[in-house]
């Protein structure tokens, strides 16, 4: 993988790139909120001897630091399609987990047409339908629920919370090691708040492209289950179950992931 950066006028974006041939099929792997490329170690192990690859470290996220907190969900995915121009990439299939999938997302409202697929690891539909007020008024407020805990007895939870395996909760534990508290808290506030927004722009977030559904089955990350049972209910899109997996359900279960990963990409 060869790392570059993109800047923007709030900062660089980091991101790294394996390109075996022009016009093979693409992967953009999207980590969500407070996590980074490392992520995706399992799935650009697999998927960079089978195509081109590009990962990312979020807009204000680990190596994409310092960036300044005033961007939206929108901003996110004009800066992701303008790397994806740079690079010279066509129809991507995009990958995103968690807020990588809300990323994913708006990609599609803002430029549709150009992606190819799209996978959901642990992410939710962005229509305004799925959402009740009282979630949407607590996401916009995170910043000070998260700076009430203690950092290390914080940390212990989340890491509980988003893997179940010894693998995905020494990553994240790793992952989160960049950030103090304070950084921790305004990072992951400042995300649920641009969410909220881009929630209750009550756009249409249309898909038009094939995908799937991930999601772990020990997904204790607020209500990401009862999302995608709704989503997939709603839409007939498909819905893979993975037992034992928690939020990181493709660092948990990374196996299981990849071969669903590659079945909508025709890689398999």
């Amino acid at each position: 993988m060869i790392r570059k950066a993109y800047a923007t006028d709030k900062g660089a974006i980091t991101y790294w790139v394996n390109e075996i041939e022009p016009h093979a099929v693409t992967l953009v792997f999207l980590p969500g909120l407070t996590a980074d490329h490392r992520l995706f170690q399992k799935q650009v192990e697999y998927f960079e001897r089978l195509c081109n690859v590009v990962v990312w470290d979020a807009p204000a996220h680990a190596d994409s630091r310092p960036f300044e907190l005033s961007f939206s969900l929108e901003d996110m995915a004009c800066w992701l399609h303008e790397i994806i121009d740079v690079e010279g990439i066509e129809r991507p299939i995009l990958v995103g987990q968690s807020m990588g999938g809300y990323v994913s997302q708006a990609f599609m409202q803002r430029f549709p047409g150009e992606v190819a697929g799209f996978v959901s690891i642990d992410s939710a539909p962005l229509q305004r339908q799925y959402y009740s007020s009282w979630e949407l008024w607590l996401l916009s407020r995170m910043t000070s629920v998260y700076r009430a805990y203690p950092h290390e007895p914080l940390v212990r939870a989340g890491v509980k919370g988003c893997a179940t395996t010894e693998y995905g909760q020494k990553l994240m534990r790793e992952i989160w090691s960049v950030y103090n508290h304070e950084e921790f808290s305004v990072l992951a506030g400042y995300g649920y708040r641009i969410l909220a927004a881009a929630i209750e722009r009550d756009l249409p977030y249309e898909i038009d492209c094939p995908v799937h559904l991930i999601c772990g089955e020990k997904d204790a990350a607020g209500s990401t289950r009862r999302y995608n049972r709704a989503w997939a209910k709603e839409t007939g899109y498909p819905l893979a179950w993975i037992a034992g997996a928690g939020h990181n359900s493709n660092a948990d279960c990374p196996d299981e992931v990849n071969a669903l990963i590659a079945a909508l990409a025709g890689l398999g």
